[in-house]
């Protein structure tokens, strides 16, 4: 097999080379603080420029912050988005240009929730706030002006982790989940598959702080519980048509192809989108990976699929 830096398009490895000669210390030598900051710094220098929008509007959802957008006043159907950044870093700000990306391709709105974070909040904090703000954003849509009875969930990394264990509950609670969408989502109860060993170093998602975001959010012994490794769930029949975006050059790829194959196999339809040759969290940048447009463009296309009236 070539090496794994063989696989890189030019212009991914470009991107990975000039990373590295900034010079920036890797998450994991950061306390939760630090690595906030140096994260919010740097998560849109590689992004489309914020894209101008009628209605971008900071309110409530379930008693968190969230901030929602929309391409036109009309009653549209909405996607609950929940970014990425290990349940430990991330924020409104470090994704508002992938949301407002996602709201403006697809034509639906887009509410982003501020979900609470690891180490001040573990396991299973984040995936409570997920499941409650999509109950809240179902039963208060209406107020918004948007259409609640046509609902998707999104994310991406530990957000698609999160909007993968929602689907579970939308599923039970009888919400009408038209959409999970996927992008480059752990889904796995441990890193250890084939893709978590040859991509463990130098491709923008380290081994080490892999396991420095999953020690900070929750213990060893809660890592087989579902909510945290969707995987693990005893029943996958039922949920909500997936989306699922991955990289190939990413250690979290071969448990996303294993996730979109059990969903399969329990009769769920599935989109699997994988893009040759790029990282994780390539989907923020669109400056540099034109592959990060063309993801954009089919995440846009399967929330208007599934979300048309």
């Amino acid at each position: 097999m070539n090496p794994p830096t063989q696989l890189l398009t030019p212009r991914m490895a470009g991107v990975l080379e000039r990373i590295h000669r900034a010079n920036r210390p890797p998450f994991h030598t950061l306390t939760p603080r630090e690595a906030r900051i140096a994260y919010r710094m740097g998560a849109e220098i590689l992004d489309l420029p914020r894209a101008p929008l009628p209605r971008v509007e900071d309110l409530q959802a379930a008693g968190r912050p969230a901030r929602l957008y929309a391409p036109s006043t009309a009653e549209l159907p909405v996607l609950l988005y929940l970014h990425g950044g290990g349940f430990t870093i991330g924020d409104l700000e470090t994704h508002d240009s992938l949301c407002r990306q996602l709201a403006l391709r697809s034509g639906a709105a887009v509410l982003a929730l501020d979900y609470r974070l690891a180490p001040e909040h573990r396991f299973p904090a984040a995936v409570d706030d997920a499941w409650a703000a999509l109950a809240w954003l179902h039963e208060h849509a209406g107020r918004l002006g948007l259409d609640g009875s046509r609902l998707a969930v999104g994310g991406d990394s530990a957000g698609g982790t999160l909007a993968a264990s929602t689907a579970f509950f939308a599923r039970d609670r009888g919400l009408p989940l038209a959409l999970q969408l996927l992008i480059t989502p752990g889904t796995a109860s441990q890193p250890c598959t084939a893709s978590h060993r040859l991509f463990a170093h130098g491709f923008l998602l380290d081994a080490a702080s892999i396991d420095w975001f999953f020690d900070h959010y929750l213990d060893r012994r809660q890592r087989h519980d579902w909510r945290f490794a969707p995987m693990e769930a005893d029943d996958h029949t039922g949920l909500a048509p997936a989306c699922v975006v991955l990289a190939e050059c990413d250690p979290l790829v071969d448990e996303g192809i294993a996730y979109a194959d059990t969903l399969r196999a329990a009769g769920v339809a599935v989109q699997l989108e994988l893009y040759r040759g790029v990282t994780h969290d390539f989907i923020k940048m669109g400056r540099q990976i034109p592959e990060a447009v063309t993801a954009l463009d089919a995440c846009a296309s399967a929330i208007r699929e599934h979300l048309k009236p």
